[in-house]
């Protein structure tokens, strides 16, 4: 390819032409920039510095001058929700559904925010019928899980499983462990309605949905008691060592009752006892610690205690272990014996709780669904001491 001379020309001619298009790119910024008010800015800053209620002040003061910037106005309204002015993010939200020159995107937006404020507001009813148009719009996935937790805190079971049922269907998040309790709640309230067959095609339909779900044996076992078919119970629950072996933890007691009620209270102690050798549980160890010490006397009951502090050392176990050895120790020795029983008593006690693993709520009490974050089958079955 020959050398022209006009490219010494051209040359000069395209590098001004890049210089003035980043003067006018340069302009249009600032002038932007300069349109823009100060507030604006400094709400940005107090919310990088984590100082929401400056940045609300300050964001209002933009909406005050610019009332046409939508953005902000969603800024605003959830600000306020999570600070838990509810009304005043209502009556943001509710102005922005109110306008006529929102896109169709927007408009979802606004309402499902509304939707979300009326869930805040404790306000049910609005906020279902909210969520329940947008199960046709672009936030369809997200209107449904609101539904879901709308059908939880009504305790609307029946519905809780078909929402969950179509969440699993149109997403990749399972939803087998939530429907499985859903069922159960179902069952509790039929059985409590006296429609025990009722009962048990929910708890059925519970372990087809989730084959792991310990809570249908558990309550299998129990309106088989309440029936008088201990061997039917004692089935049902030990089914729950296949499906959790901590979770056994729950029903120990409740299986050694059935065994002795058919007159077989030994064969039951040995089932026990092997569970606990193939898992450490001082729930399940208490249930044994107390059928031998009924069946095979002290000694044999402090010799189990002795072996189980060794293995897993605690409060709890060795509060048994000083239950055992008042019993076989010497008049002059028992009284110190109970005296320090007593304080271990006291702080094994105090100290002892079921923890939520989701959000480290502690309760006294055993819970299938946290009262503080709502989460299903987060409470290990055993509790620790604190």
């Amino acid at each position: 390819m020959e050398f022209e001379f006009w490219w010494l020309l051209a040359l000069p001619l395209f590098f001004g032409l890049g210089w003035l298009a980043a003067r006018v790119d340069i302009r249009h910024v600032m002038t932007e920039s300069r349109s823009v008010p100060a507030s604006y800015f400094k709400g940005l800053n107090y919310l990088l510095n984590e100082q929401p209620d400056k940045a609300i002040e300050a964001f209002i003061e933009v909406v005050k001058v610019d009332s046409d910037t939508v953005d902000l106005h969603f800024a605003l309204g959830g600000l306020f929700r999570k600070r838990g002015e509810v009304e005043r993010a209502i009556r943001m939200h509710e102005n922005l559904v109110a306008r006529d020159d929102l896109s169709p995107e927007r408009q979802f937006k606004a309402l499902s925010e509304l939707g979300q404020d009326y869930l805040k507001a404790g306000l049910l009813d609005r906020a279902e019928t909210i969520f329940d148009r947008l199960q046709t719009s672009d936030l369809s996935g997200q209107a449904r899980q609101f539904l879901l937790e709308i059908y939880v805190q009504e305790k609307d079971w029946n519905k809780a499983v078909i929402a969950a049922r179509e969440l699993s269907r149109v997403s990749s998040q399972p939803y087998q462990v939530e429907i499985g309790h859903y069922l159960c709640e179902l069952a509790n309230h039929a059985y409590l309605h006296d429609q025990v067959d009722a009962a048990y095609r929910y708890l059925d339909e519970a372990l087809s949905a989730n084959r792991d779900c310990v809570r249908a044996n558990v309550m299998l076992g129990d309106i088989a008691v309440s029936l008088n078919d201990h061997n039917a119970a004692i089935a049902a629950w030990r089914r729950v060592e296949f499906q959790s072996i901590p979770h056994l933890a729950l029903v120990t007691d409740r299986i050694l009752a059935s065994y002795r009620e058919l007159g077989r209270e030994a064969d039951g102690l040995t089932y026990l006892r092997g569970a606990l050798a193939r898992h450490a549980s001082f729930e399940l160890f208490s249930t044994v610690f107390a059928g031998t010490l009924k069946l095979f006397g002290a000694q044999a009951a402090y010799q189990l205690a002795e072996e189980e502090l060794q293995r897993s050392p605690s409060l709890r176990c060795l509060d048994r272990f000083l239950e055992a050895e008042i019993l076989i120790a010497p008049l002059e020795r028992q009284a110190q014996a109970q005296l320090v029983q007593r304080v271990v008593q006291r702080y094994s006690q105090l100290q002892s709780v079921y923890q939520c693993e989701h959000c480290g709520f502690k309760a006294r009490s055993f819970f299938w669904h946290c009262p503080a974050c709502s989460h299903w089958d987060s409470f290990p079955p055993q509790k620790k001491e604190d």
